[in-house]
């Protein structure tokens, strides 16, 4: 019996000097822009420049912190529709935790070229973009599907252990995509699936109107009104946001609509991109308008 009781004293002990895992759950962002250069761009005064600017700001001030965080792993990323990634800003690339707070902060041998400056060059090349890329008549949610598939813009969650400590890292996946919220492109008689313009609009308000429901209800009741989902692993890894979407029926001199409020081109195409984005199961959806 006094053995026993020596041993469990030892085991209790041995087991009380054993090290407790200290495990730490990091979340970065991962900020994605995509730009519609149709002509939308020239429709009305463009304010996609200064909106993607608060973005940048936001990368920088509220993710990366230069002088106040360490070992951030953020990234930025920016595109038009036409094009692959033409510029991006990625901190997971630094490995070295020495060489990535001195490219973040500027110094050492990032003086020069640092993330200040790599965000000066980022935005450099937006405006550049802006001012010499039309592109009309291209189907945005065929070419979003094949980004989000095939360009490796979204990063997935990782861990790694050091002993008996894990460290999980989270990434949340932005898109920011750029356009007015019609989807119109060349050839919809050869491929009609993701067109959604001024005659489908109307359907979902006569549809609404006649059963005297709301667009969404409308939406849901008939299927064929919306877009076919697209379901994907990388969806729900995804917040969605749709950013300066135009509204044709209205009136800006004299500030009226063409259509009752819950009718309106702007609130039916929202529903729409909505209904598609959780159905297809992105994470989140945000919509704003210009």
């Amino acid at each position: 019996m006094k053995k026993i009781l020596i041993f469990c004293s030892i085991s209790i002990a041995l087991v009380s000097c054993t090290p407790e895992s200290q495990n730490k759950n990091l979340t970065y962002q991962n900020i994605v822009i995509i730009s519609d250069m149709s002509s939308r761009l020239d429709n009305k005064p463009s304010k996609d420049i200064d909106e993607i600017h608060k973005i940048i700001i936001f990368f920088k001030n509220e993710c990366v912190k230069p002088g106040e965080k360490i070992g951030d792993k953020s990234s930025i990323s920016f595109s038009p529709f036409s094009q692959k990634t033409i510029t991006a800003i990625d901190l997971e690339k630094y490995k070295n935790l020495a060489e990535k707070q001195s490219f973040i902060n500027s110094t050492g041998k990032y003086k020069n070229n640092g993330l200040a400056k790599q965000i000066e060059d980022f935005e450099s090349k937006v405006k550049i973009a802006y001012a010499t890329t039309r592109n009309k008549g291209l189907d945005l949610i065929s070419i979003l599907i094949e980004k989000i598939e095939n360009e490796a813009i979204i990063k997935n969650d990782t861990s790694f252990v050091n002993g008996i400590d894990t460290t999980f890292i989270k990434y949340d996946n932005h898109i920011y995509v750029f356009t007015d919220g019609y989807l119109e492109y060349l050839n919809k008689k050869g491929n009609s699936q993701f067109y959604f313009s001024n005659s489908e609009i109307e359907k979902v308000r006569q549809f609404s109107k006649s059963n005297n429901i709301d667009i969404s209800k409308a939406l849901e009741m008939e299927s064929s009104l919306g877009l076919p989902t697209e379901k994907s692993n990388k969806n729900k890894q995804i917040n969605l946001h749709i950013l300066e979407t135009h509204e044709r029926d209205k009136n800006n001199q004299l500030q009226s609509y063409k259509y009752p409020k819950g009718l309106r081109d702007n609130e039916i195409l929202q529903a729409v991109w909505k209904k598609w984005t959780l159905d297809s199961g992105f994470k989140s959806f945000e919509w704003k308008k210009y």
